[in-house]
């Protein structure tokens, strides 16, 4: 993605011919919160509730906030490597222009700033997987499991949010310009950088910051 092509229009692009498979390229950031934050809380609440009792109540606040920053480091590997890789072929071109092209092809497209659960979902079990593969299954500690995943969850919803947020929320003092600023200049001025959408901290670490 090299070139920066952007559409204007209010008419949001169309990507299917056939309207069923249309209706799934869109949805409200409201339609997230619904789907998710049940998700993280049960898996909290099923942290807590399977913690030994011999392990000690740190371990909840700081597999929670672990799973937060594993999500910050998915999101920025994701973005950078899954959304922004470079086809190879005509037939990869069309998928990844599918996944995030379109995105920024027209940037403020409201039903197409948040995640869709077709992509969401099984993006979800292949983290949980790991996840209860690490904590459950090697280190023996299912509520580790939980717990991570809950953070990874809210992680991913503060994502979706800020990303919603960069793109039709005024943003104007302190962190959230900042966030604002860091997101706008990935679409406008430097796509091939500025990775972070909820943090600019991998950025930093793996110099895609920018000037």
């Amino acid at each position: 993605m090299d070139t920066i092509k952007i559409n204007h229009s209010d008419e949001p692009i169309r990507l299917f011919k056939s309207d069923f498979l249309e209706f799934f390229t869109h949805i409200s950031p409201i339609v997230v919160v619904i789907i998710w934050l049940p998700v993280a809380v049960f898996f909290f609440i099923r942290g807590i509730l399977i913690k030994p009792a011999f392990v000690s109540v740190f371990f909840i606040p700081f597999g929670f906030i672990f799973g937060l920053f594993l999500w910050t480091l998915a999101e920025y590997l994701l973005h950078r490597f899954l959304f922004h890789y470079k086809p190879k072929t005509p037939q990869q071109e069309k998928i990844f222009y599918l996944f995030h092209g379109v995105h920024h092809e027209q940037p403020q497209c409201k039903t197409r700033l948040v995640m869709p659960p077709v992509v969401s979902i099984p993006l979800a079990l292949v983290f949980y997987g790991i996840y209860h593969l690490l904590f459950g299954v090697l280190l023996q500690a299912p509520f580790m499991t939980a717990m991570v995943f809950s953070g990874f969850i809210v992680g991913y919803l503060m994502y979706d949010i800020t990303h919603y947020a960069t793109h039709h929320w005024p943003m104007r003092s302190g962190i959230l310009k900042a966030l604002k600023r860091h997101h706008m200049r990935h679409h406008y001025k430097t796509p091939n950088q500025r990775f972070g959408v909820s943090s600019p901290l991998w950025d930093y670490i793996f110099g895609t910051r920018g000037e």
